[in-house]
């Protein structure tokens, strides 16, 4: 078996990517741990989960600097499943997450495209 276990996202900033990961979307810090060249190594994902995670990675240099909040070209890159939309929806707003669009009942589920703090676009979508 095969398993996607993280996926890199990019950040200007450690805490604050943590920050609104853990307390905007609700996900958890599963680890932080220094590297000691004053990098780190930090990971979060979606509670309760044991899924993939998003490994938090501070931009070093120019050109990674210049693809934060752009990793995927302005499209929707990471899709965030969920069992409770309308719950999710309204705690989410409540925390400040910029929906792009208000909600939308598709054949495929219910959906709303959100931006994290950087500008990188989500689904929140719960699966029909």
């Amino acid at each position: 078996m095969s398993l996607v276990a993280l996926v890199t996202l990019v950040v200007r900033d450690y805490d604050e990517a943590v920050s609104f990961y853990t307390g905007a979307l609700g996900f958890e810090l599963v680890e932080d741990t220094g590297r000691g060249d004053g990098s780190r190594w930090v990971v979060v994902r979606p509670r309760g989960t044991a899924g993939t995670g998003l490994l938090l990675a501070r931009a070093d240099g120019e050109a990674q600097a210049a693809a934060v909040g752009a990793q995927t070209g302005g499209r929707v890159g990471f899709f965030l499943h969920t069992d409770d939309f309308a719950g999710d929806h309204a705690r989410m707003t409540a925390a400040g997450v910029r929906f792009l669009e208000e909600p939308r009942h598709e054949a495929y589920g219910s959906v709303a495209v959100f931006e994290d703090l950087y500008g990188n676009r989500w689904d929140l979508l719960q699966p029909a």
